[in-house]
């Protein structure tokens, strides 16, 4: 989201267990690699080699290049992909040296005159800080945290309460944890309606006077002074008291580091400063809880935190928790430990005696609060629409004949949605067909159906699925002229919906003007726009969250379709229409994790062996601008190449530059930038946005992004921009490409994961080229490195609201 990568040695891997699908940074930015053989053609792949672990860190650092190994065997063009790259168009910049503080500067520059995808994306995001902010000054009491406590449990709780009250919490909080039970949680209060979504200006920079001011403090530290805009517009007007009185608040920057923040403190404070400072102690944990948040995580187990803590330097780390907590910057919350979907009736078979008194461990928690409400808000939207009826649009007999007239598992799809609020979809890529067919029964039925995207890839993919509005059955009955029918369902960016960019709008309640919406992509939710999603949608209105949950997840905190799906909260239909061809039957074994051998006689899969990163760049730049285009017949820029990181001798900045040189060179006058450049842009942290580049001139990076015309200013184009021809697996998630060209250089095994290989290979509709370096590690990684778990809370949340489905 903004800033480069971590090395590996720096990272939280203790805290926050990242793994191979980790996002690594809030803008998307992709650690995860892949590598290894994969068999095309009928070649025989060895079955002797060995991965190193796959865990790595949130902002796991880029991987260089490595040396290839041939392969044998297999289609081949003439020529090769290859190595390791990924592109992220929200990068804050290079690392800062060590003992710096470091990171690109983030003056907020102006937005396009015009409503556009960035300014959907930007208002998106508003929105949800507002409700939040909304949520937050309701609630009266304390999080719910159980009964009958006892150690570290009741003691945690005490302290929050006591800091809630406006007491200072016990100076020993913490102990070694004990076993607690906890009540069932309290009939949810129902928060607002947000309000209907209004066009808000472009972001505004910090006040001149005040960054020059932090520009000051910075330079008197020895912090590179182009820390000064993001500097200030974090920590406010008075950012440059907020540093001298705390200069551990530097840590709030992204790519700010411990060791770096300490060496802007010792030059402030001088003899003051000292590992065991309670500001220290502060800052640090909540680094540490927003790199989890990097990672997917929306809290932090205790004992977790703590140990992390000690390894950071942190001399006493209970009393640095304990701290955080009073100062309000995080929460704790402890939850019964119990099997998701193992609830039994309260009402029935409840024995008595004994058993009946006896605690339940729990497990406690801490997660910052801005994450820890959106999952509240999150579980309450959820069941509502869950235990709430939909709206009656249509009679049984007519749901149940437009769910007969549909193919395979469109009609227990059409089935469920007919009787149910909250519906999931499980498939690959053919299994669109499913939803596209519920929208256009919904519609015929007179229901206001809309599908939604997680971003403009997803959009566009299945927008031809939907076909001519014009052509779509209209609902049945008369209508007049007062009353306007849409001429089919369609399909918006949920960005520009909640935004109120794109889509119905919102009616005078706040909700969408909608009955049926289709959340496409699913596992791309994270927690903050669920939460706004779930909350925005009116009461009777049915939601479909229909995904793939083998590819990566999100890249912000949280996995709600997962999480869903093993809560069986609601009713689930899995598509049986498998991906067709060589592709289609290559991603589908990734999914289950085997790495089979199949047939390309069309060259469909083409394997190409490589010896190190230089010869992975070349074989990359001849594949997409000669061999593919032509013994494929698809032209280089229908060609997508997609590699782990942004860094090293084959990431996406060297695969970018020497893609550029040969497909459009120039002189890059602005930024690096040319007319005719594929470019990436990311309007907020986690988006990004394909496009290209028009122009450039005093107003800044003209682009075309999605069919809107978009202006980057010139100090944004920076940390906002990216060259597109290659992209991480991240940026990638929802698009496909007639051909794409996965690169897997040799160092890259410690960060493969069966989601980055399933995600990356199933990109392709028509070829795939892997250029490849990894020896054996791709097969192990696809057998034996899976999704690399998640800590949430939504499955306890939801628990005592939503009966399990049989």
């Amino acid at each position: 989201m903004s800033t480069e990568p971590e090395p590996a040695s720096e990272d939280t891997a203790d805290a926050v267990d990242a793994g191979p699908e980790t996002p690594g940074t809030a803008n998307g930015a992709e650690p995860d690699a892949a590598g290894g053989e994969v068999p095309a053609g009928g070649t025989e792949v060895p079955d002797d080699g060995r991965a190193p672990d796959a865990e790595a860190a949130a902002g796991e650092a880029e991987q260089p290049a490595g040396d290839g190994t041939d392969i044998g065997g297999g289609t081949n063009i003439d020529d090769s992909a290859g190595d390791e790259a990924a592109g992220e168009a929200d990068d804050a910049g290079d690392e800062m040296p060590a003992g710096q503080p470091g990171g690109e500067s983030a003056d907020g520059g102006g937005a396009a005159a015009q409503v556009s995808e960035a300014e959907a994306e930007l208002a998106a995001q508003r929105l949800v800080r507002e409700r939040i902010e909304r949520r937050k000054a309701e609630k009266q009491a304390p999080i719910d945290a159980g009964t009958k406590l006892s150690g570290t449990a009741a003691d945690l709780l005490a302290a929050v309460r006591a800091v809630e009250s406006g007491e200072k919490p016990a100076a020993t909080v913490f102990g070694d944890p004990e076993p607690a039970p906890r009540r069932p949680a309290p009939e949810p209060v129902r928060s607002p309606r947000p309000a209907p979504a209004e066009a808000t200006p472009g972001p505004t920079g910090p006040a001149p006077e005040t960054v020059q001011s932090v520009r000051r403090v910075l330079a008197e530290g020895g912090a590179p002074e182009t820390l000064a805009p993001q500097t200030a517009a974090l920590l406010g007007e008075g950012a440059e008291e907020v540093l001298r009185a705390d200069p551990w608040q530097l840590l709030r920057v992204g790519g700010v580091r411990p060791e770096q923040a300490d060496g802007f403190a010792r030059a402030l404070l001088g003899a003051a400063c000292g590992p065991d400072d309670e500001r220290r102690g502060r800052a640090v944990t909540v680094w540490l809880l927003e790199q989890a948040a990097l990672a997917g995580h929306t809290a932090l187990e205790l004992p977790r935190l703590t140990t992390t803590l000690a390894q950071r330097g942190v001399p006493d780390p209970d009393a640095a928790v304990q701290s955080t907590l009073a100062e309000g910057e995080a929460l704790a919350f402890q939850d019964a430990l119990e099997e998701t979907g193992a609830r039994q009736d309260d009402t029935a078979g409840v024995a008595e005696g004994p058993d009946e008194d006896e605690e339940r461990p729990v497990r406690v928690l801490v997660g910052l609060e801005r994450y820890a409400l959106a999952e509240e808000s999150l579980a309450d939207g959820l069941a509502r629409l869950a235990n709430s009826a939909p709206k009656q649009d249509g009679s049984a007999a007519d749901w149940e004949h437009a769910a007969a007239s549909a193919q395979g598992a469109a009609g227990d799809l059409i089935r469920a949605v007919a009787d149910h609020g909250l519906v999931l979809h499980t498939g690959g890529e053919a299994s669109l067909v499913e939803p596209a067919a519920l929208l256009h029964a919904a519609h015929a039925l007179g229901l206001r159906a809309w599908a939604a995207a997680p971003g403009p890839l997803g959009r566009d993919r299945f927008a031809p699925l939907l076909g001519d509005p014009s052509s779509m059955p209209q609902p049945p009955g008369p209508t007049t002229p007062d009353v306007a029918v849409p001429a089919g369902p369609a399909v918006v960016t949920l960005a520009g919906l909640l935004a109120g960019a794109e889509g119905p709008g919102r009616d005078a309640d706040g909700a969408l003007d909608l009955d049926l919406l289709v959340v496409l992509d699913a596992p791309q939710l994270d927690v903050e726009v669920g939460a706004l999603l779930a909350e925005s949608l009116p009461d009777g209105a049915r939601l479909v969250l229909a995904g793939d949950p083998a590819v990566l997840g999100s890249v912000g905190p949280g996995r709600i379709f997962a999480d869903l799906l093993a809560a069986r909260v609601c009713p689930q239909t899995a598509s049986r229409r498998p991906d067709p061809g060589p592709l289609g039957e290559l991603v589908s074994g990734i999914g289950i994790g085997e790495l089979g051998q199949v047939e390309a006689p069309g060259k469909e899969v083409v394997i190409v062996p490589v010896r190190d990163a230089g010869e992975a760049v070349h074989r990359t730049v001849q594949l997409v601008a000669d061999s593919v285009p032509r013994a494929i017949g698809v032209p280089a820029e229908e060609t997508q190449v997609i590699t782990p990181g942004h860094g090293g001798a084959a990431g996406t900045r060297a695969l970018n530059a020497a893609l550029k040189e040969r497909l459009n060179p120039g002189p890059g006058r602005f930024g690096g930038f040319d007319p005719g450049d594929r470019v990436v842009y990311s309007p907020v942290p986690g988006r990004t946005l394909p496009g290209r580049v028009v122009k450039a001139d005093a107003d800044g990076l003209h682009l075309s992004c999605a069919g809107e015309a978009v202006v980057v200013p010139q100090e944004r184009v920076e940390q906002s921009v990216r060259h597109g021809w290659a992209l991480t697996a991240h940026q990638a998630v929802g698009g496909r490409w007639p051909a794409v060209v996965v690169v897997l250089p040799g160092d890259a095994t410690q960060a493969l994961s069966r989601p980055w290989i399933y995600t990356a290979f199933g990109r392709a509709a028509r070829h795939l080229s892997v250029v490849h370096g990894v020896e054996q590690a791709l097969p192990r990684a696809v057998a034996e490195v899976p999704a690399k778990p998640r800590t949430t809370r939504l499955p306890v949340l939801l628990a005592p609201q939503v009966p399990v489905e049989g």
